[in-house]
């Protein structure tokens, strides 16, 4: 893979944006998926409602699944970030499931990894301890950055989802960033994905998610 192309994998989560709408509830009954992310989430770059969460909304209601998405995506935050905030949003929303999509800006600012490992074992046990399921999504960095420092980051997503039993999309941009040439799913910033990408990021999330939800 190009370095621009791993470099626009590890920043997607880097520009200025604000916390994309939460979402209509489908029903009056219906069990809260938490998503605590970044820019990925948040809708960097595109049209309101055309990102991976919403179209993981749109096949719960197709599928008659009692479940709506909470989008609390930021652009460029980190697990630091996520973990402060976490415990508003758990005693707001009292999500059934909360999805964790955090990382890519910490080892884009270099933080040490053991930092990130500790934020996001800390968020993936407070959202337990708050009765709620969890999806750790995975990331991973460029070559570029060491053949080592690139495996302990892909590696600590795993090791935090085996030690604390829970749900792992293993890696959020499969089909996205590590395509021959994946320029036709970024944007022209070349580092956030683009409308065309967001179903593929969706597909990647949804088989991990679905058995997660409240059943029809």
């Amino acid at each position: 893979m190009k370095r621009r192309h791993f470099n626009a994998l590890l920043c997607a989560a880097a520009g200025a944006g604000s916390i994309a709408p939460v979402f209509a509830q489908t029903a009056a009954t219906a069990a809260n998926v938490l998503v605590v992310g970044d820019s990925l989430s948040a809708e960097y770059g595109l049209r309101r409602g055309s990102g991976w969460v919403q179209i993981l909304q749109e096949r719960m209601i197709k599928e008659g699944i009692p479940a709506r998405m909470v989008n609390a995506g930021i652009s460029a935050d980190t697990t630091s970030g996520g973990r402060s905030r976490l415990p508003a949003l758990l005693r707001l929303h009292k999500p059934a499931v909360v999805i964790i999509e955090l990382g890519a800006n910490d080892a884009l600012r270099g933080l040490p990894l053991n930092m990130t490992r500790d934020n996001l074992t800390a968020m993936t046990r407070a959202s337990k301890v708050a009765g709620a399921k969890v999806v750790l999504v995975g990331m991973q960095v460029p070559p570029n950055y060491g053949s080592q420092y690139t495996r302990d980051f892909r590696d600590l997503f795993q090791q935090v989802a085996s030690a604390e039993k829970v749900a792992l999309v293993p890696f959020l941009l499969k089909g996205v960033a590590d395509l021959p040439d994946p320029t036709l799913l970024f944007q022209d910033d070349r580092i956030h994905p683009n409308e065309a990408a967001q179903a593929t990021i969706a597909n990647n999330v949804w088989p991990v998610l679905a058995p997660l939800l409240p059943k029809r």
